[in-house]
């Protein structure tokens, strides 16, 4: 299952489980693992740092639990875990195997290891090119620690495909593409999945692909991707400052409103007035930003052409953006805005956040925003504005009376402002 689900059902249980702890890595978010810590209850719960979905689970102290196998119990407070307890319930399997450094004695099964503590004065004995360990009678070691994991080893095990049971009529992102042309975004290509039709005998998973554009309308968006999981009014705009013809923009009687789609990563947002889709956010969900756990990672590709040529990459080489990619690299090849805006994010009612701060760097119709770790928090898409039209640029710059002259400088005040403000290069 997915972290955010892991979270959740823990979040149901609240007064039951307690002292839940989340670890992860500042500065490597993708190769450390994510981990759900209760050390009350003995267990560990470990997710992939790439896929964040649960792909070990470990049980580190075994008197906090009672376990069963086949309905007998190999655990309790009566049944004492030793080697030949697990023999016993489990059956026959390969040797085990001695770690000496660690002094540990693990015994694996398929998808399940048990690790002994043993005295380093045993030596392990050798039989067909085998090396185990042999107790003597009364000697036997008991479990210290059990993993649960998917596949033959638990140091290669990954996690296997979401399970048709974590599906809960939700509809997950396989992978997204941004859309462009020579004026800008266009809009997102969507590979989905879900769970089939209720009416087959048995569920199964169901792949689809869909498109939102800007431009769409409410109930476009709605009918592709079905209902947001919330709606969200803007009740306003932290970013309106920084627009040079902020002085003049006048409080508006409607509210622009967000389609939040917390499975896919996505948010779309709407104009007030004309209920059409003008802007589009990617979130990467990690573990340090602020909104973390409330979104599933967007597996999201955008492709730029360069700004910069590099040594490993020539100019005509297309940058490629994805949610694994590091700012410094993208910068390397792209000219985003030199000074980026600082974003400090607060709860209504608790005014700290302990993430710290990010910061956007626009880039033609783009905001990137970057944590302090490098990485890209969330990747904001504009509806880019309407092109000037060479028609329109030659009648407003044509024309000797003082009339034609103003218009053409009102014209040129509006493209230099448009510029200024969407970052866009106007060429000849």
């Amino acid at each position: 299952m997915h972290f955010s689900q892991a979270v959740a059902i823990i979040q149901s249980q609240v007064g039951i489980i307690k002292g839940v702890q989340v670890l992860y890595s500042d500065t490597n978010p993708l190769c450390v693992d994510i981990i759900i810590n209760l050390p009350q209850d003995g267990i560990r719960l470990i997710f992939d740092p790439v896929q964040q979905r649960l792909k070990t689970i470990e049980v580190f102290n075994m008197k906090l639990v009672k376990l069963k196998y086949c309905s007998l119990p190999f655990n309790s407070p009566e049944v004492v875990p030793s080697i030949e307890e697990i023999e016993h319930s489990f059956g026959a399997t390969h040797p085990g195997v001695y770690d000496a450094a660690k002094q540990l004695f693990a015994l694996h099964f398929r998808g399940l290891s048990f690790y002994f503590p043993v005295d380093s004065k045993l030596q392990p004995g050798y039989a067909h090119g085998l090396g185990s360990l042999h107790f003597p009678s009364g000697a036997s070691p008991i479990v210290s620690k059990m993993a649960i994991y998917s596949g033959v080893s638990v140091i290669d095990s990954r996690p296997p495909p979401l399970p048709l049971s974590c599906y809960q009529q939700q509809l997950y992102l396989e992978a997204a593409t941004v859309l462009r042309n020579a004026h800008g975004t266009r809009g997102l290509r969507l590979q989905l999945y879900t769970e089939g039709s209720l009416r087959a005998l048995e569920p199964r998973k169901q792949c689809m692909t869909r498109e939102i554009m800007f431009g769409d309308s409410c109930q476009d968006v709605a009918s592709s991707l079905g209902a947001p999981s919330r709606v969200f009014f803007k009740s306003e705009d932290k970013m309106k400052i920084h627009s040079p013809s902020a002085h003049r923009r006048v409080q508006s009687k409607r509210s622009d409103f967000f389609f939040n789609y917390f499975t896919l990563g996505i948010d779309v947002l709407f104009d007030a007035r004309t209920h059409k889709a003008k802007k589009i956010i990617l979130h990467t969900n990690y573990p340090g930003h602020y909104n973390f756990n409330m979104y599933h990672r967007c597996e999201f590709q955008l492709q730029l052409a360069a700004d910069k040529v590099t040594e490993d990459a020539p100019l005509d080489a297309p940058v490629t953006i994805t949610a694994y990619s590091k700012w410094d690299t993208i910068a390397s090849r792209l000219a985003p805005a030199e000074r980026p805006v600082v974003l400090h994010r607060v709860g209504s009612t608790n005014t700290a956040n302990v993430f710290g701060s990010t910061f956007s760097y626009g880039y033609q119709d783009i905001i990137f925003e970057v944590m302090p770790n490098n990485f890209i928090a969330s990747v904001t898409l504009y509806f880019p504005p309407t092109p000037f039209h060479v028609v329109d640029w030659k009648s407003a710059s044509s024309g000797g009376n003082s009339s034609n002259v103003g218009s053409s400088n009102r014209n040129v005040a509006l493209l230099q402002e448009a510029n200024k403000q969407s970052n866009i290069r106007i060429t000849a």
